[in-house]
């Protein structure tokens, strides 16, 4: 308690019994006060405050009114000035000691006496949060959002709203009554949009990537543009959410507007890339998507000749996939992976730059442990990833985490944004590991992996996340590597890159900066996949019972025009023969897109059949069965999607190309004894695609073989890749330590 008058021998012992709990005694002093001198109305505000904290709400408000039912207007609202006054400095202090229940109480008091008080309601909502009983009804109920709508002049503690923002948009970003309360927030922050910034942002950012809302993500960024609607960097990040969140046009919209405003060459390789991906998410958009390709290559290449070395970790973390898209667009590894090796290379040197301190002291720490003897004892393998839940990588890697060896290998998780609301999958890697780290943040992921004094960190994300590589950059443990993902990083921090004989071609070497670390057989297997009841019949698709139906399940990004028009050619020679198209994109772009090829390549538009997106992806699965033959892209291949269907037991047509992206069918049909369907050429793609239609018998032959493989074949036997990927890290870890 903190008194607001020059404390007297009573004020003294009376704030003692508050600061030791003793409000009993307390009241009794200020009563004693009272009868000495009962026109000193503080003696009646402590009074009621003593009540007030022993639970006798009802009490301490009739002390209080008793106190000023004789006063004048002008009086009663001094008094009451003083008594907030009071109560608030109490609230304040109880706050500070985290006794947020008794300044809970102490508000709601408050509110009692000023319900229109602004920044106690704020408070009040602050403490809830606090108190995790926050509502969605909680700033409808108390009238705070009425006050900010109705009262633009009202004297708000920016700070104060700043923290409540912050709060609400941390835990109840779900909430409808949260972007209300961001809606009319906004106003307050007029002469100081930055401030503002600084919450939304990064709340945004959260939301979209960690909790997966990008829409919530967009809206906020939506309310916040309103304010300042040519902040580029919104703009930018805007574009993103919309783009995951499947509203395309208007992520190619943002996007492009990004481009338009930013002048630095670092921004523009970002911005240009923004402008690739929603075009490339929406699908249909081949002919444009080349074009800005090009410029992206054009500005990457002019970026790596001017060399920056201080760029800044925001700029740095843009960059590091800003190559993301060359592989969906061309196989030429020779020229793509050399230009994603030198871009890799200038954010490397410029994390080293900026983290220098960091990086400094894991090189000598790791070889301050490397001198002291570290051969015979537990691996510590770090697996680092944001995608270990329900996410391809997900699926693919749960049978290594399945079946490593707890008394050979000691297996951490280093989760990355991922904080998924019910997801049984990531609950079920948590369950796997020695230990399970999440946060979102760089410095404070290679910290604990190097605090854990990891020997192998495991980057399973590749340049999909910024924060895997540039906390690979700074080499936190001593062996590093890339499995699974998109295709190596080309960081010179990363030591291998998983892959096996088929995957990469024996000539892959010369263009990839990482040792490329051939497993025996395959580079990825699974022991199966949940398959649950179909929800799509031939009958509802109007397809005849006896048609020959083809497949084609990826996204907009791998529907590459020219393996399309292959897929068309084949339909088309296929007497009584069906496509059904399925993917994330933009439906009506899409449709536009193969509807556009189908004129060109003289086909019946009632052959398509384009199907909607499903719950999960056990009933992707079983949805499979409806499909006699699926077609593969290229030259980005199925990975997930092709060991989906070769589980399923269904025959499929891949063609075979040079970079990792185009040769994942080919080894996975090679390793489940497949080899028919496997094209190395168009025309060899589209006869055995014209094959498979025509011969039933073929397909027949082609499903029991696949029946088959799941006893015998490499690609369904976890625990036999399992060791031999841990083979493969005991004889990394061997090199390392004999060097």
């Amino acid at each position: 308690m903190v008194l607001l008058t020059i404390p007297t021998q009573h004020d003294q012992l009376a704030e003692k019994y508050f600061v030791s709990g003793n409000y009993s005694q307390a009241a009794s002093i200020y009563e004693e006060a009272i009868a000495v001198e009962p026109d000193i109305k503080s003696n009646y505000w402590y009074l009621g405050l003593a009540l007030l904290l022993q639970g006798q709400e009802v009490e301490a408000q009739t002390t209080w009114f008793m106190a000023m039912m004789e006063g004048e207007a002008e009086q009663v609202e001094s008094w009451s000035t003083e008594l907030i006054n009071i109560l608030e400095t109490e609230a304040e202090r109880r706050e500070s000691l985290e006794e947020y229940l008794i300044a809970e109480k102490i508000r709601r008091s408050i509110k009692e006496i000023s319900p229109q008080n602004i920044n106690n309601l704020l408070s009040l909502i602050k403490i809830t949060i606090k108190l995790e009983t926050y509502t969605n009804d909680d700033i409808k109920e108390s009238g705070v959002i009425e006050i900010l709508q109705c009262e633009p002049n009202a004297e708000v503690k920016l700070e104060l709203l700043m923290q409540t923002l912050e709060g609400v948009l941390n835990k109840y970003f779900l909430y409808p009554s949260s972007l209300d309360f961001v809606k009319y927030c906004t106003p307050f922050f007029q002469n100081n949009p930055q401030l503002l910034l600084c919450i939304i942002l990064p709340s945004a950012v959260e939301i979209a990537c960690s909790h997966r809302f990008p829409r919530i993500a967009a809206q906020l960024c939506e309310i916040y543009l309103q304010l300042n609607p040519d902040n580029p960097e919104v703009i930018g990040h805007i574009a993103g959410f919309y783009e995951s969140s499947l509203q395309f046009e208007k992520a190619i919209s943002a996007a492009k507007s990004f481009y338009e405003q930013v002048q630095e060459l670092p921004d523009m390789v970002f911005a240009n890339r923004q402008i690739l991906r929603c075009l490339m998410s929406a699908g249909g958009h081949w002919q444009e998507s080349c074009t800005i390709n090009k410029r992206q290559e054009s500005l990457i290449k002019t970026l790596i000749e001017a060399n920056p070395i201080n760029l800044d970790n925001v700029r740095v973390c843009r960059l590091v996939n800003a190559n993301f898209f060359a592989p969906y667009i061309e196989d030429n590894p020779q020229k793509n992976r050399g230009i994603q090796n030198s871009l890799l290379q200038l954010c490397h040197t410029n994390i080293v730059n900026y983290a220098k301190e960091a990086v400094d002291k894991y090189y000598q720490g790791n070889l301050e442990r490397k001198k002291s003897g570290i051969a015979n004892k537990k691996i510590k393998v770090g697996y680092l990833s944001s995608c270990l839940r329900s996410h391809s990588v997900g699926w693919l890697s749960r049978w290594l985490f399945q079946h490593h060896d707890h008394d050979k290998f000691e297996i951490n998780a280093y989760f990355i944004s991922t904080n998924p609301g019910s997801d049984p999958l990531h609950d079920w890697y948590l369950s796997k590991v020695d230990k399970a780290y999440k946060s979102s943040k760089t410095s404070e992921i290679a910290e604990e992996i190097y605090q854990d004094e990891i020997d192998i960190l495991i980057d399973l994300d590749s340049i999909t996340l910024d924060v895997t590589c540039e906390v690979t950059d700074m080499k936190p443990a001593p062996v590093q590597v890339t499995w699974l993902g998109w295709d190596a990083s080309g960081s010179p921090s990363v030591d291998y890159f998983i892959a096996d004989p088929y995957v990469l071609p024996e000539s892959a070497q010369e263009y990839y900066r990482e040792k490329i670390w051939r497993l025996p057989q395959t580079y990825v297997a699974v022991d199966g996949f949940e398959v649950s009841v179909p929800t799509v019949t031939r009958e509802e698709l109007d397809i005849p019972h006896d048609a020959v139906v083809y497949f084609s399940g990826q996204r907009g990004f791998k529907r590459h025009p020219d393996i399309t028009r292959l897929q068309l050619q084949i339909v088309k020679e296929v007497p009584n023969s069906y496509f059904l198209i399925k993917g994330l994109s933009d439906e009506e772009a899409i449709k536009k897109f193969f509807y556009q090829l189908a004129e060109e390549e003289g086909i019946d538009i009632d052959k398509f059949r384009f199907l909607p997106g499903v719950i999960s992806e056990s009933i992707h699965r079983a949805n499979l069965g409806i499909a006699d033959i699926v077609l593969d892209t290229y030259p980005y291949n199925g990975a997930t999607t092709t060991l989906e269907t070769l589980w399923m037991c269904i025959p499929m047509v891949t063609k075979v190309g040079e970079q990792f992206a185009a040769r994942n069918s080919y080894t996975m049909m090679m390793n489940a004894g497949i080899t028919e369907g496997i094209a190395w050429t168009d025309e060899e793609y589209v006869e055995w695609g014209v094959r498979l239609g025509k011969d039933e018998a073929l397909r027949q032959q082609i499903a029991w073989k696949l029946r088959q493989s799941r006893k015998t074949s490499p690609l369904w036997n976890g625990k036999q890749f399992t060791r031999e990927m841990e083979n493969a890290y005991t004889q990394m870890w061997q090199r390392y330590i004999e060097e």
